[in-house]
């Protein structure tokens, strides 16, 4: 079905940052470590581990994060050079690269869904400025696009990841101001890594 209709969860789309700054698609390359073995899709919020490494963030409703993962590379013994919209999980390698949209600024589109389903759902104008919760649905082997989204219940709990700062109009699914099935999202305060005072 076309857009604005949205069919399911793909995770968080780097967008743009905050006051309409342009994001010029620039990534960080942090390794990933031999034999992660969680898989990572394109979209899905990432951490860093004690070794320094980028790991999935699992968590829903607390939990630091180091930006979201936009891809990877490694050296195959065959192929040589490889590029993957996702990391499978399981690799040994010690060539793996994840690419991280890991800017603290940045602003993500996304999609709404119910607690632990890849229904989508809506939040209202009314959300706007308050947090939520991610959910966190199994990517897509088919796609590697990931399939974590926005809880559809905000509130003001301090420890969520994300801050909802607008809705996006063209999946408004009532009048203005009305319920949309996208928001924008930035990080909230001290969850992003760069802004924690809690190291590693």
């Amino acid at each position: 079905m076309a857009y604005p209709t949205v069919s399911g969860p793909y995770g968080l789309v780097p967008i743009n940052l905050i006051g309409g700054q342009v994001f010029a698609g620039a990534t960080r390359q942090i390794p990933i470590g031999s034999g992660e073995t969680t898989a990572i899709f394109y979209g899905d919020v990432v951490n860093l581990n004690s070794d320094g490494n980028v790991t999935k963030l699992t968590t829903t409703d607390s939990g630091s994060a180091v930006g979201v993962f936009l891809g990877c590379t490694f050296v195959d013994p065959v192929l040589g050079l490889t590029f993957r919209q996702y990391y499978p999980g399981a690799l040994t390698n010690s060539t793996m690269t994840a690419y991280v949209q890991d800017d603290p600024d940045a602003l993500f589109k996304a999609a709404v869904c119910a607690t632990g389903t890849t229904t989508i759902s809506y939040l209202n104008r009314t959300d706007v400025n308050r947090n939520a919760a991610l959910v966190q649905n199994p990517g897509s082997t088919t796609t590697g696009n990931s399939g974590v989204a926005i809880n559809n219940a905000s509130n003001t709990t301090t420890t969520l990841p994300v801050r909802i700062i607008d809705t996006v109009p063209e999946t408004a699914i009532a009048g203005y101001p009305g319920s949309y099935t996208e928001v924008i999202v930035k990080w909230n305060f001290g969850v992003h890594r760069y802004y924690n005072a809690t190291g590693v």
